[in-house]
């Protein structure tokens, strides 16, 4: 993977981008400046930080449009766009930014670009007319537009691995439930589906950035993407749910939060997977045997409300408790009419009977 693929947007990256995606007409605004071979600097905000830095040029507000865009950007000055890039408030406008301000631009309009996002955190878009390649700056990014043809490429290529990681993730956690139906459940085994879960969802999220520069253009694969992802982000929690050791000091927040921020190294090393999230208790073998809540369980019964989930597992406390009781006893909880106390039975035995039919089939 290679840094570019590797790096996670910043949410003010993520919204500039998605400013300038496919379908904006900022976006054809800016193709018709590279069409023409011409440049532009624009900025996108026109507070007080921004006028505290321009001078000259004059005053257009007027409604955007790509036309207006591609003719302003003839003159040698900025263009001053409001936050929603709806309006065109200012053109010709000479910016006079922090000198001190850090940059490793040579051009005079990218040094200029990256010292005005730098020093007073607004968007600002750089056109340059000898590469006609667009540059985005925000206060802690930099980031280069691709041509669409290769970004679509690079997120097929991506959604190919995801189909294949997802597969494979289904495998293990249809595995983890024939586990726990038969309670031979180690710490090793969730946390084969934790890891699994985790890749899924960070080759999701890189999908997800190619789909902000795609625009419109990516609608089909976004629609795939959001049906492989299905359910997953509530796979992981409930499994975190299920199996974690909670205390004073630590909680079910706190523990998916150190799983997503692992580095993948140290995500694919199962044993600081356990030490991260406090999942094994008092042991660190990855053999222990270790008993399920019944929270990923109770999930699969149709319709379930979440408050009797909550009930039922804090009553029985554990799975294998929970599937061992008669409808009588599962009325007996709080909240647990007979009509639900069937059902759930009725559901739990499906589920073991399938599981363990799929486990040695």
């Amino acid at each position: 993977m290679t840094q570019r693929q590797d790096q996670r947007h910043s949410a003010e990256l993520q919204t500039a981008l998605a400013a300038v995606a496919p379908g904006r007409p900022l976006r054809e605004g800016l193709d018709r400046i590279l069409k023409a071979g011409m440049g532009a600097l624009i900025v996108i905000g026109d507070g007080p930080e921004v006028l505290n830095i321009s001078s000259g040029g004059f005053l257009i507000n007027a409604s955007f449009s790509p036309q207006r865009l591609s003719e302003l950007a003839k003159t040698d000055g900025a263009i001053v766009l409001t936050p929603d890039a709806g309006y065109i408030a200012r053109a010709n406008v000479h910016l006079v930014p922090n000198p001190n301000v850090p940059t490793e631009e040579t051009g005079t309009r990218h040094r200029t670009a990256e010292r005005v996002a730098r020093s007073i955190g607004v968007p600002v878009l750089s056109v340059s007319e000898d590469m006609a390649v667009v540059t985005v700056y925000t206060k802690n990014d930099r980031y280069q537009l691709e041509p669409i043809p290769s970004i679509l490429s690079r997120c097929n290529q991506a959604l190919q691995t995801l189909e294949r990681y997802k597969a494979r993730l289904d495998e293990v956690s249809s595995n983890l439930t024939s586990l726990e139906v038969e309670d031979i459940v180690t710490l090793r085994d969730v946390v084969t589906l934790l890891q699994r879960a985790e890749l899924v969802a960070r080759i999701s999220q890189e999908i997800e950035q190619y789909l902000t520069e795609l625009g419109t253009d990516g609608r089909l694969i976004g629609l795939q993407l959001r049906e492989l992802m299905a359910g997953i982000e509530d796979e992981r929690r409930l499994v975190v749910r299920d199996y974690f050791q909670s205390d004073m000091q630590w909680n079910l927040e706190q523990a998916i939060e150190t799983l997503s921020g692992l580095e993948v190294d140290a995500l694919l090393d199962a044993e600081e997977v356990v030490q991260a999230t406090h999942l094994s208790g008092q042991t660190d073998d990855l053999d222990a045997s270790i008993e399920p809540r019944g929270y990923r369980m109770l999930s699969r019964v149709p319709r379930i409300p979440d408050d009797i989930v909550d009930l039922l597992v804090e009553h029985f406390g554990s799975l294998d408790k929970l599937t061992r009781a008669t409808v009588s006893e599962l009325a007996e909880v709080d909240g647990v009419d007979e009509h639900w106390a069937k059902t759930i039975k009725t559901a739990l035995a499906r589920i073991a009977e399938l599981s363990i039919l799929d486990r040695y089939a």
